[in-house]
């Protein structure tokens, strides 16, 4: 999906303050893609470094995220084996509306918004309106202690959708990123894989 059919449209009628996507984007005269941080868990002295892309709308990242990656992060992670790198792929609009409420409550509160995204994708993911799926996205902000007017604000951020659209492409072309999930490991691509599998990867890295 090209850049503007990915940001316009959709950001209607919540009662969340939020503008028509296509008028905005023709008012954005510059993207700014310093606003869009790395989104980091881990130490950053870790020896090894996995970079996840992954979409809120992939059902494979969904069952990696409330599979592998629970089991990766307590043996790897909160160890400070690795130092994990999570960046989204938009596959869809609905899937760049999750990563705006995700980025909301900044790098805080990323994660925990993010894992409630996935573990809830059957949910706000599969068919309804676009305000449907909005309003679902809300209450997940707002779950995790975003207030409605923040979600508001977030959703209605034209140059910030632009400018996460415009990290992921750069950031996927980069990598050579073709599907989801796929990681790349201290420079190396790989695609998605069980966790013995993953863990025999990094045992390797790691000298284990």
């Amino acid at each position: 999906m090209k850049r503007r059919e990915l940001i316009r449209g959709g950001l209607g009628a919540l009662g969340l303050g939020m503008v028509s996507g296509p008028k905005a984007f023709a008012q954005t005269a510059q993207v700014d893609t310093s606003r869009v941080k790395e989104m980091v868990m881990g130490s950053p002295d870790a020896p090894v470094t996995v970079i996840e892309y992954g979409s809120f709308t992939c059902p494979h990242c969904a069952n990696f995220h409330t599979g592998p990656f629970q089991q990766l992060k307590a043996n790897y992670i909160d160890t400070g084996k690795v130092r994990f790198i999570y960046r989204e792929v938009y596959f869809d609009r609905v899937g760049l509306w999750a990563g705006m409420v995700a980025r909301c409550g900044g790098a805080t509160s990323y994660f925990d918004i993010s894992d409630r995204i996935y573990v809830q994708q059957g949910t706000w993911a599969r068919g309804g309106s676009a305000d449907e799926v909005l309003a679902s996205l809300a209450r997940i902000g707002m779950d995790a202690g975003l207030s409605q007017e923040q979600v508001g604000t977030c959703l209605n951020d034209i140059p910030m959708a632009e400018a996460m659209v415009a990290v992921y492409e750069q950031n996927a072309k980069a990598d050579g990123i073709r599907a989801t999930p796929s990681f790349v490991i201290d420079g190396e691509l790989h695609s998605n894989m069980p966790y013995a599998e993953f863990a025999d990867i990094l045992d390797a890295k790691l000298g284990i």
